[in-house]
């Protein structure tokens, strides 16, 4: 039984309790009709109540064989109430078998918690996914993965293009569909989001139902575990913190009861962050609901190696050479932060990075992924650079001397490749876990001298 079920059973309990004060109180002023309604009234709630218990748990339950007795006693009193004035008396023989059926409630109906995970972009579950299969081994929780849909945002905010992307997860997770999971009616005990800008967000959003400030109505506890890891930065260097602080002060953090992130350091520029947006009087809660767990993003990369995926053929016509053996592959990562600050100058980068590694195709293989939300972000931000981008992106893939990543599995890309190079991305931070070669690139040099160390 889910435990919200459990306390409005408990309350329900409570509710009858409160019932035998008044059949007492109508008992002692010898008002034997009330009395009777009374006594008929509990008798039709305890047969309610013994078939809510009898839906969830069984006939074979012994609480509602507990229920049942209770439903005899009433009746007996009810039968008996012409002849019987002792108040004190009936009311401490209805008290002693309600009070079995509250025990029982307690003590002999196990709680099972459900758990939902609600994350939106596909390439960004590995946020989530570790602590979505430690949850799916626990025996007493029902655990759900439910993608929800997000939508472009226009120039002027408003809703556009809707994309759910449920049909892009790995195999061994099951998915259920967002519009059969009524989040109102169920309640789940734990809700789990990656999301953390509800409307804030320039570029897309997820539907206003799933904004963090809404969800937060209908479950015990709202986690935020960022889908992003970023720089480690000094809690004490000011300007350091500045970097990242845009990160920090979002709605998630701000409704969530809990807040998972990268590191005990990570923690305290977090806790710093939101007491200087929101108070000093608030430092306690920030404290209390920060955590520097770390993020299930570096159990993902760390556990995928390359022997392990399934490389796409077209992929591996580029990785390897014509005897065989295997190609360095460059991971090659391009950020919407990156553009937005440089406009042309970074689309005019990745074309000089293009040429650079076109040259070098017989002994490395570049492996572009540019940000998920790359083309949105230029067709919210930046529509002037949309034609050049779409040049750029269609001349890459027709020459097919590189691979051109668009799946949603980021970890697949950094397990087959020998080194990264790239922007000063969250990506970048993931990389640094696996030990490989890291550069980041300079928007303004256009020269191929990056391949010499390489």
């Amino acid at each position: 039984m889910r435990q919200a079920r459990k306390r409005e059973i408990l309350n329900f309990i409570d509710g009858l309790q409160q019932a035998h004060d008044e059949i007492r109180q109508a008992m002692e002023k010898h008002e034997m009709g009330s009395v009777q309604t009374m006594l008929a009234e509990c008798q039709e709630f305890a047969v309610e109540l013994g078939n809510a218990i009898e839906n969830t748990e069984g006939e074979d339950c012994i609480t509602v064989s507990h229920v049942e007795e209770y439903c005899e006693t009433l009746f007996r009193v009810f039968e008996e109430i012409p002849k019987a004035c002792d108040a004190n008396k009936i009311y401490k023989i209805l008290k002693k078998q309600l009070l079995r059926v509250e025990n029982s409630v307690k003590n002999d109906i196990p709680v099972r918690k459900e758990i939902v995970f609600f994350p939106y972009k596909a390439s960004m579950w590995d946020s989530l996914e570790s602590v979505y299969l430690a949850a799916k081994e626990d025996p007493d929780c029902d655990v759900y993965c439910v993608p929800i849909p997000y939508f472009d945002l226009g120039a002027d905010r408003s809703f556009s293009t809707m994309h759910y992307e449920g049909n892009q997860y790995p195999e061994n997770i099951e998915i259920t569909d967002w519009q059969t999971y009524n989040l109102e009616e169920r309640e789940p005990d734990i809700i789990f989001i990656h999301n953390p800008y509800d409307e804030w967000n320039n570029v897309t959003s997820v539907h206003p139902r799933y904004y963090a400030k809404n969800l937060k109505k209908y479950t015990d506890k709202l986690v935020y575990i960022p889908y992003f890891i970023l720089r480690e930065v000094e809690p004490d260097n000011h300007e350091e913190v500045k970097e990242v602080e845009h990160f920090c002060a979002v709605p998630a953090v701000v409704y969530a009861d809990s807040v998972i992130v990268q590191s005990e350091k990570m923690r305290r520029v977090y806790i710093d962050v939101m007491t200087q947006t929101m108070g000093d009087d608030t430092r306690k809660v920030w404290e209390k609901k920060i955590l520097g767990l770390g993020s299930p993003k570096t159990d993902r990369v760390l556990n995928t190696k390359k022997e392990n995926v399934i490389i796409p053929k077209e992929w591996l016509r580029v990785m390897k050479k014509p005897d065989g053996s295997w190609k360095k592959v460059v991971f090659y990562n391009t950020g919407v932060s990156t553009l937005l600050a440089y406009d042309e100058k970074a689309l005019y980068k990745m074309e000089s990075v293009f040429k650079n590694f076109e040259k070098k195709q017989d002994e490395i293989a570049l492996l572009w992924r540019p940000h998920p939300l790359m083309k949105a972000t230029i067709q919210s931000m930046r529509p002037q650079l949309l034609a050049l981008y779409d040049r750029l992106l269609q001349e890459y893939q027709e020459a097919g001397w590189g691979i051109y990543d668009d799946t949603a599995d980021m970890d697949r890309a950094i397990a087959i490749s020998d080194a990264y190079y790239g922007d000063a991305s969250s990506v970048l931070q993931l990389y640094k876990k696996t030990g490989k070669p890291i550069m980041t690139q300079n928007v303004d040099v256009l020269s191929d001298g990056l391949l010499s160390y390489i």
